[in-house]
């Protein structure tokens, strides 16, 4: 197990859904994308947990995966609206660049984009190669 593919430094906003998946033995970005939604069920019941974030933390799983990229580029991406590699594939460099960039300033980050043309056109040749 490499040291990228644990699930660690998650945002705050991910504290409780973090430690369900800790005290389920659920350590690792694959392990996360393997459960299943009746799963995801299973392990918020009765605890202060989100379905939502957890469906949210499957989604950034996907993107980490499949893309081989960072929790931040990952989040972003699902943030944009963008849900799969399908998703992503159907866009220009451009594209990509002005929906996660919208984001980006709708947050008033005030940092360099994440996402720039260069990344954009490798992560659109990456998932049109993993489109699952």
């Amino acid at each position: 197990m490499n040291n990228k593919s644990l699930l660690k430094d998650l945002p705050k906003n991910f504290n409780q859904e973090e430690k369900i998946l800790i005290s389920n033995n659920i350590k690792t970005w694959d392990s996360l994308l393997s459960i299943s939604d009746e799963e995801i069920n299973h392990l918020i019941h009765g605890s202060l947990g989100s379905v939502l974030n957890l469906k949210r933390l499957k989604c950034i799983a996907y993107f980490i995966c499949t893309l081989d990229i960072q929790i931040n580029e990952a989040a972003l991406l699902m943030h944009s609206g963008l849900a799969s590699n399908k998703a992503i594939s159907r866009l220009t460099p451009q594209e990509l660049l002005q929906r996660t960039g919208r984001f980006e300033r709708i947050l008033r980050t005030g940092r360099i984009p994440i996402i720039d043309l260069k990344k954009a056109h490798f992560l659109i040749e990456k998932a049109k190669r993993n489109i699952i």
